[in-house]
């Protein structure tokens, strides 16, 4: 007698279809307590509140500042700036207008960020 090849795929897909059903309802049981997190802000992807992590940060920056943070182009370095802390935080909180950087990279984290990129030599 010859084994059915589709056998196993079908007792893989009834697995996972089962699987995604019972997450869902852990989901459902769960969305006051998931909704509250959101609320308080514990449960989103947001740097608010959590610890200044300066690779995190820098990380944020790379793109445009380039890897050293030295500057490429039109947009200005970072290391060795001349500006001050409190024009350092209006830009990561702001932005600057009509150029590529925007604001509100690192909510939260706007004087940390500042502290970090002065220490940058």
């Amino acid at each position: 007698m010859q084994k059915n090849p589709i056998v196993p795929f079908i007792l893989i897909m009834a697995f996972g279809i089962g699987l995604i059903f019972f997450l869902s309802m852990t989901g459902v049981d769960k969305k006051e307590e998931i909704a509250a997190g959101h609320e308080e802000g514990t449960g989103g992807e947001t740097a608010e509140g959590a610890e200044f992590d300066p690779e995190v940060a820098q990380g944020k920056c790379i793109t445009c500042h380039g890897g050293d943070l030295a500057g490429q182009g039109d947009v200005p370095a970072l290391v060795g700036t001349d500006l001050s802390k409190e024009e350092l935080v209006k830009i990561i909180t702001n932005g600057i207008e009509g150029t590529i950087m925007p604001g509100g990279l690192l909510p939260g984290q706007e004087e940390a960020m500042a502290d970090y990129i002065l220490t940058l030599k």
